[in-house]
């Protein structure tokens, strides 16, 4: 029988790991809204303010619903999924609700919301979204998170931050 490593079971041991683990599950989440938003014409549709995603009524399906600002339907989409990795979960970055965007009371959009059956896209937050820098973000926090574990365990007892200079004074 394997047994676990002694000093496994205390909870802070993998504190970076577990930090660098949620910030790669949020990156994810992030990446596939919007790439799957990308297979739609609502982000380059400026008429539309928000999408509700309904990603509850079928498993195999996501259902799309485009509101302008005043919260009155502008337009609709299906987008397939054939990969469990295509599901387009909760990204916060992009909610409506995280992102305070306002919701004309009484409108379609705001019963759609009442619906609880999904959740909606701030398309305004979606639009300006940059793939590239969120991937760069993610990989120095990623990296900083893991530091910690290894620094704690005496894996790593100093480092340089800068481009391979030669020079000591960026050393930690």
């Amino acid at each position: 029988m394997i047994h676990p490593h002694p000093e496994a079971s205390n909870s802070d041991e993998f504190k970076g790991f577990n930090e660098a683990r949620r910030i790669m599950w949020c990156h994810d989440a992030r990446a596939r809204v919007y790439e799957r938003f990308e297979q739609t014409t609502f982000i380059g549709d400026t008429n539309v303010a928000a999408v509700h995603v309904d990603n509850t009524t079928r498993a195999d399906r996501v259902f799309l619903v485009a509101f302008d600002k005043a919260g009155q339907q502008v337009g609709v989409d299906t987008l397939y999924i054939d990969e469990p990795n295509q599901h387009l979960g909760i990204a916060s970055e992009f909610d409506h609700d995280f992102t305070d965007m306002d919701v004309v009371p009484d409108s379609q959009l705001d019963q759609a919301i009442s619906r609880e059956n999904g959740w909606v896209v701030n398309l305004k937050v979606l639009r300006e979204y940059e793939p590239l820098a969120d991937r760069r973000a993610t990989q120095r926090a990623v990296f900083l998170a893991h530091l910690q574990d290894m620094m704690k365990n005496g894996d790593v007892r100093g480092f340089l931050f800068g481009r391979g200079e030669s020079d000591d004074t960026d050393a930690a």
